[in-house]
């Protein structure tokens, strides 16, 4: 698969799952998932793994991404940006450490599978513009 992109320095994507880390979560969501998939809260987990595990073909576009890039889950997220509001799952740009939402709830729970999801991701969270003063900046 070809490499999707490079933002630049000090840019790297931040994957939030709405679901908490910690086995006995883990083992709920799967009871979740598999009991009550219509129900089940984080959007961006439902396409991205089954029951129990991560898909292959997200794992490979993830691989193909030449940027960084980090997945938390919704309690390592507030414990490391407190005060964050933003509605989960959503997809963030850390520029220069900072969170900035490129994909939010409502998006990701708009994608019908992994390649709306991925469509998405290029879409709102690879694309970049130039800034006035020259530097890039994320559209």
């Amino acid at each position: 698969m070809d490499r999707v992109l490079n933002m630049g320095i000090g840019t790297s994507l931040l994957f939030v799952y709405n679901a908490d880390s910690g086995f006995f979560n883990t083992l709920a969501d799967i009871g979740h998932k598999l009991f009550s998939p219509a129900t089940y809260p984080c959007q961006l987990c439902a396409i991205t793994h089954g029951v129990l595990a991560e898909r292959g073909a997200w794992r490979d576009f993830i691989a193909a991404l030449d940027l960084p890039r980090e997945f938390l889950h919704r309690d390592q997220f507030l414990e490391r940006f407190p005060g964050n509001g933003t509605p989960l799952p959503a997809i963030f740009r850390l520029v220069a450490g900072e969170p900035r939402v490129c994909a939010d709830a409502s998006a990701i729970a708009a994608c019908a599978g992994l390649e709306d999801l991925q469509a998405l991701i290029r879409q709102r969270c690879l694309r970049t513009t130039t800034h006035r003063r020259g530097q890039p900046d994320f559209a």
